[in-house]
């Protein structure tokens, strides 16, 4: 079996070791390109604080990007008797390198490692996460121009209430995610910030260059305080955490809205046949499944932040073991969430409208405050209109006009879907993704 990297000759129960380690040797292989990034700056920092010699860091540093291609690939494993990514890496390049496979230690600790790759491999996702949620952004907006002249009923207390459309449905959906955006902003500034060099907690008496760190990375900043840069474990977690459940929260509307739609009694649009399921019993069903599972999904995802802040509401400052399950739900947690993007984007593309719902007179009542509006700009004082369309729609008498002239900002005739788009433009280009891509290029060239 092989060594860990904390052995010092004394015999562990495997009982305990498997315990211990629990799903770290699953979970760590979405972290492994990202533990690999991490150790070529830290070494190159080592580099050129005098720790590694000059002809060693080549070395290295060509054994480290050949362990990330094998990662980039999906190739990377983690083998049995080796307990996390960290060992792994180690453990391969002290294979062919011998002793100089075991400088890159120095310096920093499992605890710094785990946290930069968490911060690594969470500003990545990020920028996934903001590329599908911008791929459905996109599609709302297109199909909120496409049927903006299409009236639906619009609902309060789930009773008929006033006009609607589907330029509006679509368009506040859209909207929703950019307010989304604005969060997981906040989110990936948290993220995006060093902790390498904070070692156990409580920093290193090693002459380590942190800014150097940060840059080769790149950082916007690093976590100054040693100590806070571990107490921040856990706490980025579920800040993001609470981003991605803002957009699981629109997301699982959305699905909401589109199970109840779909429905016979509603029958405002259709899903295509390929995004249904059947009946095992009843043949004519064509069922919302992927919506469904979609609500379930998002309504999962809304639990994240509140099994995070459980795991680390009652810890003292330092490091514990019980941070090692937050990776257990917050990376899955991530997966989850792109999977309801995907299948929303496809969905929401091909959903088929029904443009004649109103020509159904159930629906004529919508139309009632359109009368008691004309009424009031033709003089008659408001509670009168009020109370004449009232006794109107009581005693059948009330006549629809279905001719809408809505033009204030944001309503059925003046969607503003343009200022829409430039504020998700606006704020996406706020993460600045392009800083980090060039920092990474630059290191693993």
């Amino acid at each position: 079996m092989a060594e860990h990297l904390w052995d010092k000759g004394k015999t562990t129960n495997e009982d305990i070791v498997r315990f211990t380690v629990g799903r770290d040797r699953e979970l760590d292989l979405y972290l492994a390109k990202h533990d690999v990034l991490g150790s070529m700056a830290h070494i190159t920092m080592l580099e050129s604080i005098g720790l590694i010699g000059k002809d060693e860091l080549p070395v290295l540093l060509k054994e480290l990007k050949g362990i990330y291609e094998i990662a980039e690939k999906g190739e990377f494993v983690i083998e049995d008797g080796v307990e996390d990514v960290h060992s792994q890496v180690e453990l391969m390049l002290t294979r062919k390198l011998g002793d100089l496979g075991k400088k890159i230690h120095s310096g920093r600790s499992r605890n710094d490692q785990v946290l930069l790759d968490m911060k690594l491999y969470t500003r990545a996702e990020i920028k996934e996460l903001v590329h599908l949620c911008r791929q459905l952004f996109d599609v709302l907006i297109a199909q909120s121009e496409k049927y903006k002249n299409v009236l639906m009923p619009g609902y309060t207390h789930l009773q008929i209430a006033m006009p609607s459309s589907f330029g509006l449905w679509f368009g506040a959906y859209a909207e929703s995610l950019v307010d989304d955006m604005e969060l997981l902003l906040a989110a990936y500034n948290i993220t995006n910030r060093n902790p390498l060099g904070s070692a156990a907690g409580y920093g290193s008496s090693f002459p380590l260059n942190r800014q150097m760190t940060t840059d080769l990375l790149g950082f916007n900043s690093m976590d100054y305080n040693v100590v806070y840069a571990q107490m921040g474990r856990g706490k980025m977690e579920k800040t993001v955490a609470m981003a991605m459940a803002g957009i699981a929260a629109t997301i699982g509307k959305l699905a909401f809205d589109s199970c109840m739609f779909t429905c016979q009694n509603f029958a405002f649009m259709k899903l295509p046949d390929d995004c249904t399921t059947g009946s095992s019993i009843m043949p004519h069903k064509k069922n919302p499944d992927v919506f469904e599972l979609t609500r379930a999904k998002c309504n999962q995802i809304q639990t994240i932040p509140q099994q995070i802040m459980m795991i680390m509401s009652n810890l003292p400052v330092g490091y514990f073991r019980d941070l090692q399950q937050i990776k257990e739900i917050f990376i899955p947690a991530i997966d989850q969430l792109k999977d309801c993007l995907k299948m929303a984007t496809y969905i929401m593309d091909k959903v088929k409208i029904n443009e004649h719902i109103l020509d159904d007179p159930k629906y004529d009542f919508i139309f009632s405050v359109e009368e008691v509006n004309r009424l009031a700009t033709e003089g008659m004082p408001f509670r009168d209109a009020y109370k004449k369309v009232g006794l109107d729609c009581e005693n059948g008498r009330f006549t629809p006009n279905k001719d809408i002239k809505h033009t204030h900002e944001g309503s059925i005739g003046n969607l503003c879907n343009d200022r829409i788009q430039a504020l998700m433009d606006k704020t996406i280009g706020e993460f600045h993704f392009e800083k980090v891509e060039q920092a990474v290029e630059k290191l693993i060239k």
